[in-house]
């Protein structure tokens, strides 16, 4: 995460007084009266001060890890530089081939092999026991080790045909490389939102049809009414994972699908279910799939413009030291993945920004479509036990890449408001 040092101090600052506790009216007409402030208060005086504590506790612990995680990436960048670890490995690839592609994709295997083992502790840490201590995961130490086992094999796999697909591209175009690179790597990230759902993610949990036609009616005569003609909605059985809920609406030109996990069926009321996937019905039906490719299209455009001209400097400086031949060497991956770290970092704000701002659409967009603003709030204080309920304005532009609770029950609170009362 960026300036995570350099702002936590104004993050305490800018945090909301404690709100006092109301009583929300929920279920009930609105009167003219109605409290918009009042009922958000009252929504948040629901989470105790403890249960506030261990959730601000493990969101703001989780703004250091995005600058360890960077700080790592750019150190094991560096020592594979530096020790001339990455110039030996792309020679042994040039013993084993001749053909570049392949020579590529041999060191793609072993430096993602090398780097992930070097950071399995710190992986370990963040993934299987922050989360256990925090009550969050219902893994097991050899569950957990399976999902990262197959998520090595998926990144070695799609990772290795990236990576030669973008050096060979590199080889060919010497000077407009970054442009098409840009392309290129947009067009990888649209493959993957279409296979996402249908060859990913059920490598990972068992999907099942939802047959409680309590839930599974409102929802789908929901979605027919904007657009989205579903005949099933899926299950997940994320509880084998973890205590998160969630849902989606997933998948691009035609491998659409709603999912929602077992954790929400489990502690959520058929009205929370609806208020959850009005919402995610929204990023499908306002397209924002398509707008986040597009956006993400020109932020490639410039992270890569940029990774042109930081390379080009870096290998002027040190590239001889280092043994990295050009541009187009695979020796030199580190090198895009140190400066690929850095901009990432700095630009967080950004990108969180940019995704909030579809979510808070998609808020918007599910309150109209299931009318059910109270267990909207009930949601976001389900999503409190793990984010952050009220966070200061800046923190939340900073390190939020969703509405905090706060927001959106004030968001929930303010569309009841607006009702006319029967």
């Amino acid at each position: 995460m960026p300036l995570a040092a350099a702002v936590l101090l104004l993050l305490t600052l800018g945090a909301p007084a404690e709100a006092s506790v109301a009583t929300a009216p929920a279920g009930t007409a609105v009167a003219p009266s109605f409290d918009v402030d009042a009922a958000t208060a009252a929504y948040l005086g629901r989470l105790s001060p403890e249960a506030r504590a261990r959730s601000d506790a493990y969101f703001e612990g989780g703004y250091w890890l995005g600058l360890l995680d960077a700080v790592l990436s750019v150190a094991v960048s560096l020592l594979l530089l530096q020790t001339g670890l990455s110039r030996r490995i792309r020679d042994w690839t040039e013993r084993r081939t001749r053909m570049r592609p392949l020579q590529t994709a041999l060191y793609w295997s072993v430096y993602l092999a090398l780097t992930t083992a070097v950071l399995l502790p710190v992986s370990a840490y963040e993934g299987f026991f922050r989360e256990h201590a925090c009550g969050l995961s219902n893994q097991t130490l050899p569950d957990w080790l399976t999902d990262q086992a197959k998520g090595f094999l998926l990144s070695l796999v799609f990772g290795a045909v990236v990576v030669a697909v973008l050096y060979a591209l590199i080889q060919r175009l010497p000077q407009s490389w970054w442009a098409w690179g840009a392309v290129v790597a947009t067009g990888f990230a649209a493959l993957f939102l279409l296979i996402l759902p249908v060859f990913v993610a059920p490598l990972f949990n068992t999907y099942t049809r939802l047959t409680d036609e309590r839930v599974r009616a409102p929802i789908l005569r929901m979605a027919a009414a904007n657009g989205l003609a579903a005949g099933d909605i899926w299950v997940s059985d994320a509880s084998r994972q973890s205590k998160r809920i969630s849902a989606n609406v997933s998948g691009l030109l035609g491998t659409e699908r709603i999912t929602l996990n077992d954790n929400l069926l489990r502690r959520g009321t058929p009205e929370q279910v609806q208020a959850i996937m009005g919402h995610e019905l929204g990023h499908y039906v306002l397209n924002h799939g398509y707008k986040q490719l597009a956006v993400l299209a020109l932020l490639a455009l410039g992270v890569f413009a940029a990774l042109r001209s930081l390379f080009a400097w870096s290998l002027s400086h040190w590239g001889r030291r280092w043994g990295v031949r050009g541009v187009g060497d695979p020796a030199g991956l580190p090198l895009f993945v140190l400066w690929g770290s850095v901009l990432g970092l700095l630009l967080t704000p950004v990108l969180n920004t940019l995704v909030r701002t579809g979510e808070q659409e998609a808020d918007v967009f599910g309150l109209n479509a299931a009318r059910q603003p109270d267990a909207f709030a009930e949601d976001a204080l389900l999503l409190s036990e793990y984010r952050k309920l009220a966070p200061g304005p800046i923190e939340e532009f900073i390190f939020f890449d969703h509405p905090s609770g706060q927001t959106r029950i004030r968001t929930a609170m303010r569309w009841k408001a607006a009702q006319p009362a029967p």
